[in-house]
């Protein structure tokens, strides 16, 4: 089974941007690349249930309406949803390996993913999903149940695609963030790109060994590598170094040093989703 780059795409303004880094990724990597559009056919909450406010001799007759409406608003998704499927397709364009490929299924989109985990080699997703408030830091509840329940490598992008030039990385020498140096010292995703690699914490003996690491392993592997060590609240100081350096994406690990209660993002990746300005990689 070839593991592939896989994008997941609704109506959500942010979809456009979820297919051009993408595109990105799969050129990069030289991976296949798959559009996936799921269709949840769940009743939507906010409409009532009126059945019960009419007449008995009428009721079976709107019971038969509003499930021929269901079934009518399912196939209009569907439809929708291969509009956008072949749509994200022609922005893609053409790759070495021929055209991306397109799937759509029926169901969540947690559920699919969970499915289709072992052909995904990285999941690009938006920030915010079709049925997401629009305010610039909600983080869709969908993302914050795929980061608990996928575990691949997780793309996270806000609207707009830059090119990457520079990536920072969130290091704290933990076992997830070391092999996060290690993975992008090797990936072809970053060859060519600037690494900076920050600590957020004292100035200490400790730290300072583990920041040459990494910037070592950075540099041997051929990356133009700088880093810092730095005290202060963690998504602060990382989004005020991501702002002084231009940074053009962040990667960090899904889950801080504790194991209790492991299928909860942790706190500080979480509180930086939310406020991110760049996409942000998600290593597990």
């Amino acid at each position: 089974m070839t593991e592939q780059v896989m994008a997941a795409i609704d109506g959500s303004s942010v979809s456009e941007s979820v297919c051009d880094y993408a595109t990105w990724a799969s050129r990069a990597l030289a991976a296949p690349l798959t559009f996936l559009h799921v269709v949840d056919n769940h009743p939507q909450t906010a409409e009532a249930d009126l059945s019960g406010n009419i007449g008995l001799g009428a009721r079976e007759h709107l019971l038969e309406e509003l499930s021929h409406l269901d079934e009518e608003r399912a196939k209009l998704a569907q439809e929708q949803g291969r509009v956008m499927l072949k749509a994200a397709v022609e922005r893609a364009g053409q790759h070495a390996d021929g055209e991306p490929a397109t799937r759509q299924r029926n169901g969540t989109l947690v559920e699919t993913l969970e499915e289709l985990e072992e052909e995904i080699r990285l999941l690009v997703i938006g920030k915010r999903g079709q049925t997401a408030q629009q305010a610039s830091e909600h983080l869709g509840s969908n993302l914050e149940r795929v980061v608990r329940g996928v575990h691949r490598p997780i793309l996270m992008v806000p609207e707009g695609f830059k090119t990457p030039e520079r990536v920072l990385i969130a290091f704290d020498g933990s076992k997830t963030t070391r092999k996060g140096v290690e993975m992008l010292a090797s990936s072809p995703l970053f060859q060519g790109i600037a690494c900076h690699v920050v600590i957020v914490g004292a100035e200490t003996g400790d730290n300072r060994s583990q920041l040459d690491w990494a910037l070592k392993t950075l540099r041997d592997a051929g990356h133009e590598a700088e880093g810092a060590i730095r005290a202060g609240e963690v998504e602060e100081t990382l989004r005020t170094y991501t702002q002084e350096q231009d940074i053009d994406m962040l990667v960090m690990g899904a889950y801080g040093h504790s194991r209790i209660r492991h299928l909860l993002v942790g706190s500080t990746t979480t509180a930086m989703l939310r406020k991110a300005c760049v996409p942000v990689l998600l290593l597990r």
